[in-house]
């Protein structure tokens, strides 16, 4: 098809896109989309898959629809690719299970358990796994030989709340979130009895946990922030609460010269305040440091609200956005580099992570609640991811 009846069909298939956001539900046939594989026809363009931008028309592929590739999780989380085993891997994290999805087959199966209730996870740029434990409340990292290696488990001596998500730099530093969401019961290590989050000395941590030494007792909430780990072992703060509350989801821009960090609800064990504003902040990067930060979206369209959490940027400077919201809002929503909505990705439950991968990594794999959906996207994950 030359380009111009190119460009011309994809800007029909979008506007019929766009319609489609008006719907509460895609539909196939006049009835409610099904999620079980078996929905047939699948309408083309995929109508969950919404324009809010002309932009938005060439990252996507026109002909590609969303999948439910898996589902039987309970809270999934820390999408990524290994580009030498060709797998994703990715954590359920209430299940304390790391699971492996393979790309010849689509296979899905048990990667490690216990996983320390492990929640983001990375393969740095050497292509050892790096993940934030909740139970142990530490960031470990599996080296070539399979031993696993702790880079951090505590700051200025005392224990860290529960890395949630991080990132690599290129320079072999690993950067990483650390709010509370995992000093809860169902999600990694409660608090010692009086704690923030165990007032009352409701939970004993050590029940049926299988840890082999308990944790330091942590009476107190420590603050939220951004760390460093450098190679050389040492672990710096680079980010407080005062510069900005519950700090979650982080990714560097391609050239390395910022870094967005997703500011989110207050987790358990949290005084008012601080709590997020549900916004992703752009900091610059200074060598070992970040300067002063900045809003970079709000995360609304049209007075929707579009939580953010965990995310991830193309090569083109893009940011690619799991978020909760309401009915009908769940899924993704697609930043320009400059923070305007391009797009979004409807799906059927609320997406926590994602990350790209496939053998050419435009493939976006999304953690949504219970399940992982992808979609194949005209855009290339910033490596790695």
């Amino acid at each position: 098809m030359a380009e111009q009846g190119r460009r011309g069909f994809m800007a029909g298939v979008l506007a019929i896109a766009g319609l489609a956001a008006t719907a509460g539900r895609a539909q196939t046939n006049g009835t409610a989309r099904r999620w079980d594989g078996r929905e047939e026809p699948v309408l083309i363009p995929d109508p969950d898959v919404i324009a809010l931008d002309p932009a938005f028309e060439p990252l996507l592929v026109g002909n590609a629809v969303i999948e439910r590739t898996w589902t039987g999780g309970d809270w999934l989380e820390g999408p990524a690719w290994s580009a030498q085993g060709q797998y994703l891997l990715f954590s359920d994290v209430r299940r304390d299970r790391q699971h492996r999805l393979l790309w010849e087959n689509g296979a899905v199966s048990v990667r490690r358990a216990p996983s320390g209730f492990s929640n983001g996870n990375i393969f740095d740029h050497q292509g050892r796994q790096v993940s934030c434990q909740h139970g142990r409340r530490r960031v470990v990292r599996v080296e070539h030989d399979g031993s696993v290696r702790v880079l951090a488990d505590a700051f200025e001596g005392q224990p860290f709340n529960s890395p949630n998500d991080l990132v690599s730099h290129p320079d072999g530093s690993i950067w990483f979130t650390d709010p509370p969401y995992g000093r809860m019961l169902a999600e990694g290590q409660p608090d010692a009895p009086g704690g923030p989050a165990n007032h009352d000395g409701r939970f004993d941590g050590a029940v049926g946990t299988g840890f082999v030494a308990p944790l330091p007792p942590a009476s107190a909430r420590r603050p939220g922030g951004v760390y460093r780990w450098d190679p050389s072992g040492t672990v710096e703060r680079v980010l407080d609460e005062g510069d900005l509350p519950m700090p979650n989801g982080l990714a560097f821009a391609p050239d390395h010269a910022t870094l967005y960090v997703a500011s989110t609800p207050a987790g358990p064990g949290t005084p008012p305040p601080p709590a997020g504003d549900k916004a992703i902040h752009a900091f610059p990067v200074q060598g070992r440091r970040l300067g002063r930060g900045r809003r970079f979206s709000a995360m609304t369209v049209e007075g929707a609200a579009y939580p953010p959490d965990g995310f991830r940027v193309d090569r083109a400077g893009n940011l690619w956005c799991a978020s909760a919201g309401a009915a009908g809002h769940a899924g993704v929503l697609v930043l320009s580099p400059a923070g305007k909505p391009l797009g979004r990705i409807r799906l059927p439950e609320a997406c926590a992570n994602l990350t790209f991968g496939g053998p050419r990594r435009d493939t976006l794999f999304m953690c949504a609640t219970r399940s992982i959906y992808r979609l194949q996207v005209n855009a290339q994950g910033h490596a790695p991811s």
